[in-house]
C-alpha cells in the first residue's frame, strides 16, 4: 500500500526519488527555467531535443546521470485557462504508473494548484495515485524469486509525497479512507467466487462493524421466511451456500438529520439458473455480480473510519449465490416478495432484480430519506453506455442531481437515463402481477422499473446500474484492469454531502 504524506516546497527530495512536476504549455519556458535553477540540470536543453511542448496528457521522463532525484518527470497540463480537477488527477495517474515503471520507490509530486480548489486538487492527487499503483496479487502464485506472488516488476512504489502549501492533513484522511474503502470494494470484486461466498461476505461485515464501530444485523434464511421474503430466497434456494442478509448502521454520535440507505445487489456468483448463461455470456466472469454489494461494503467501510455529522446510514445487501439443482427456480414459477406482490419468473437469469425486490422492501421499511440502489443489473445498460459510465434511474429530480454532483466530484461516470411509465405495461404477466423480464427493447428501462414496484409510495430511491462501470478489461484512469470499485466514491461523496457542518 500506497504511504501518503504531504510536504512543503522546500523540503529536501528523499533518496532516489522521482521528481513529477506539472507544466503549462503556455507557460513552459518559464517553468523550465525554475526547474532548472531548482534542480541545477540543464533541463531547458533537453526539453528542446524531446519536442516536449506540455500539451494535455504529454509526459517526457528523464533521467540524470546521478544525484537526487533519480528521474524527473515532466507533465503537460496543456493552457493554464484549461486546468482543471480532472487534468491534475490524470496528471498523478500518469506520474505514479511512470514511477512503477522506472521502478521507483519513491514520488515527489509537484502539482500546481493556483485557481482549483486546494482540499479537493489534493484530495485527487492523494487518491489518484494510490488507486493508480493498486495491485491484488493475492493469488499469484510463487514467482522466480520465491516471493508470494511478487516479482521485481511488480515491486510497488510505497512512498508518494505531495507539495502542498499550509496544512492539510484532514484532507489527506479523507482521501486515504475513501481509497481503503475503493481497495475493498475492487478486492471483494476480484476475488473467485470459491472465495467471496455469501459467508465469507458476513464475515466481512462483521469486520467493518467490529473495526469501525458500526451496527450489525444478519438475517439468516429462517429471519428472511418469516419475513416473507420469497423473491429473495427463491434466487438462493438453488445454492450449497445459505443466503445471508446483512445490514450494517452508522450512527452519528450527533443528532441526526438525515437517514440513507444504500442497497447493493450481492450475487457472489450467477450461474444463470436454469436459463444458464452460455456462448458469449461470460459465466467465468460472474463473481463480479456483486459488484453493488462491494461498492456498498467498500462506502461502509470509509463512512465508517471518516464518521460524517448528522447522518444515519445503513448499508443492506441480500446476498446469495443463482445456481442450478433440483431445488432451484424454474422458468413459469411463480414467487412472491416480502410485500404481497406475485412475480412470474419468466427467466431464471433475471434473478438480481427478484434479490433487490426485497431488500428495497427492507429498506424502505427503516423509514429514511432516501434509498439508493447499486447493481450489475443488466447487459442492456453496458451496451448503452460502456465502461466508463453507470446508468442512473429515479423519479425524484433531487435525488439525481445530488447524485450526479456526487458523481461528478469523485470522477466517476454516471449518466441519467428514462423512467417512462408505459413501459411498466410490459412487465406485466397473465399469471401473476408482474413478470421479471420484458421485451428485449428497453432492458435496462424495464428493470428499473421493476425495482420501483418495490419501492415505498413518498419514499425518495434512485437505482445506479453499473454492470459495465464494476469491470474494465484495459483499464482507465486510475483504475487498473479488473476491478475498479467503481461506486464507492459517489456513495461517500454523496453521503458526505449531507452530513452537518
Amino acid at each position: 500500500m500506497v504511504e501518503l504524506h504531504l510536504i512543503p516546497a522546500d523540503a529536501p527530495l528523499p533518496e532516489e526519488a522521482a521528481l513529477a512536476v506539472g507544466l503549462f504549455s503556455d507557460e513552459l519556458d518559464a517553468g523550465v527555467t525554475g526547474l532548472n535553477t531548482r534542480l541545477g540540470l540543464p533541463l531547458a536543453t533537453l526539453v528542446s531535443q524531446r519536442k516536449f511542448k506540455a500539451n494535455a496528457d504529454e509526459a517526457l521522463v528523464l533521467q540524470p546521470l546521478s544525484g537526487t532525484p533519480q528521474a524527473v518527470m515532466l507533465l503537460g497540463l496543456g493552457k493554464r485557462s484549461d486546468h482543471t480537477l480532472q487534468g491534475l488527477q490524470k496528471a498523478a495517474v500518469r506520474a505514479a504508473r511512470a514511477a512503477q515503471d522506472q521502478s521507483v520507490k519513491a514520488l515527489v509530486l509537484d502539482l500546481p494548484l493556483a485557481e482549483l480548489e486546494p482540499a479537493a486538487a489534493l484530495q485527487k492527487q492523494a487518491m489518484a495515485v494510490r488507486l493508480a499503483v493498486f495491485k491484488d496479487l493475492r493469488f499469484k502464485g510463487k514467482g522466480q524469486n520465491g516471493d508470494k506472488g511478487i516479482d521485481k516488476k511488480d515491486a510497488p512504489l510505497n512512498d508518494v509525497r505531495i507539495i502542498c502549501p499550509g496544512a492539510q492533513a484532514l484532507v489527506l484522511e479523507r482521501a486515504e479512507a475513501v481509497c481503503a474503502g475503493v481497495e475493498l470494494a475492487r478486492e471483494l470484486v476480484a476475488a473467485p467466487p470459491n472465495v467471496v461466498t455469501p459467508l465469507s461476505l458476513a464475515t466481512t461485515a462483521q469486520q467493518l462493524a467490529e473495526d469501525h464501530g458500526l451496527g450489525l444485523k444478519i438475517l439468516e434464511r429462517e429471519d428472511c421466511e418469516r419475513l416473507g421474503m420469497g423473491s429473495y430466497l427463491g434466487v438462493a434456494q438453488a445454492s450449497g451456500f445459505p443466503p445471508k442478509f446483512l445490514h450494517l448502521t452508522y450512527r452519528s454520535e450527533e443528532p441526526v438529520k438525515r437517514c440513507l440507505v444504500l442497497v447493493g445487489k450481492g450475487l457472489t456468483f450467477d450461474s444463470g439458473g436454469y436459463n444458464l448463461k452460455v456462448g458469449a455470456s461470460q459465466i467465468e466472469m460472474m463473481k463480479y455480480d456483486m459488484g453493488g454489494c462491494g461498492a456498498v461494503l467498500g462506502a461502509a467501510r470509509a463512512i465508517g473510519q471518516l464518521r460524517p455529522k448528522g447522518v444515519e446510514v445503513h448499508f443492506v445487501s441480500a446476498t446469495c449465490e443463482n445456481m442450478v439443482s433440483g431445488d432451484g427456480l424454474r422458468p413459469g414459477d411463480i414467487i412472491t416478495a416480502s410485500n404481497g406482490v406475485t412475480i412470474e419468473v419468466n427467466n431464471t437469469d433475471a434473478e438480481g432484480r427478484l434479490t433487490l425486490a426485497d431488500a428495497l422492501i427492507y429498506a424502505c421499511n427503516l423509514k429514511p430519506d432516501a434509498v439508493v440502489d447499486l447493481a450489475t443489473l443488466t447487459g442492456a445498460c453496458l451496451i448503452s453506455l460502456g465502461d466508463e459510465l453507470a446508468g442512473l434511474w429515479s423519479p425524484d429530480d433531487d435525488l439525481a442531481a445530488d447524485l450526479l454532483k456526487a458523481a461528478q466530484r469523485s470522477g466517476e461516470g454516471l449518466w441519467r437515463m428514462p423512467l417512462p411509465a408505459s413501459y411498466l405495461e410490459r412487465m406485466k404477466s397473465p399469471f401473476a402481477d408482474l413478470k421479471n423480464t420484458g421485451p428485449r427493447a428497453g432492458g435496462a428501462i424495464t428493470a428499473a422499473l421493476f425495482l420501483k414496484e418495490f419501492v415505498s409510495q413518498g419514499v425518495a430511491w434512485a437505482h445506479m446500474d453499473i454492470a459495465g462501470t464494476v469491470w474494465s478489461d484495459k483499464g482507465h484512469g486510475d483504475n487498473p484492469a479488473g476491478a475498479t470499485g467503481y461506486g464507492v466514491r459517489t456513495l461517500v461523496e454523496w453521503v458526505s454531502a449531507h452530513a452537518a457542518d
